[in-house]
């Protein structure tokens, strides 16, 4: 599932207005362009137009991944997700990960705690070791994917994969790790030539050479 990002940013308020204003959700067109647009809890802050909303639900729609309830008699149009948890879809998550993927669709690359204080109204979270643990098993799904931890930071930072970016993000991140294993390899190489070089010279010792 490989999403733009205004169908991130749709799909992302959808998860979290159903959560924190049920007696809202589904939403109006107008409800979900606010949601896209806030400048709390959003990154980037974006200032999309209705019709660019539109245009936006109408390929989610396209793709299974949003439904319309058209009103009738006057009533307004209102939308609903079926990303996850749905019987439409395959993709089951706990209220962990759900709460843990709404954020990242939402803001982007974060860390366990970041995510851990920004989920309080998605999602239970006892300490930052639970917030691993859901992590550990979207990572372990295909889902999310973990950054090489930045020099200075206490903490790596997590991303989900349903980005049309992902196979870049993954190509990155191996071509990271690669030099870094080829380091080891010569490090290790490097001290066994010392130790040779070190029984060698006992030997010329030994036998007085």
């Amino acid at each position: 599932m490989q999403l733009t990002a205004h169908q991130q940013r749709v799909i992302g308020c959808l998860l979290e207005k159903q959560s924190t204003t049920p007696e809202h959700y589904p939403l109006s067109l107008n409800s979900l362009t606010n949601a896209c647009n806030q400048k709390s809890n959003r990154d980037p802050v974006l200032s999309l137009t209705e019709a660019q909303v539109q245009d936006t639900l109408d390929e989610l729609i396209a793709q299974r991944l949003v439904t319309i309830d058209e009103g009738l008699s006057g009533r307004v149009s209102k939308y609903a997700h079926r990303f996850c948890n749905t019987e439409f879809g395959n993709l089951k998550l706990t209220e962990q990960q759900r709460a843990i993927i709404c954020l990242m669709l939402l803001r982007g690359a974060q860390t366990p705690g970041e995510l851990r204080t920004r989920s309080n109204r998605l999602a239970e979270f006892s300490n930052v070791s639970e917030v691993e643990t859901a992590l550990n098993e979207l990572i372990s799904q295909q889902y999310v994917i973990k950054h090489p931890r930045e020099a200075g930071k206490r903490e790596s930072r997590y991303s989900h994969l349903f980005s049309d970016l992902a196979s870049e993000i993954t190509t990155e991140q191996s071509e990271t790790e690669q030099p870094q294993l080829k380091n080891q390899e010569m490090e290790e190489l490097l001290a066994e030539i010392d130790e040779l070089k070190a029984e060698l010279q006992k030997i010329k010792q030994h036998l007085g050479l």
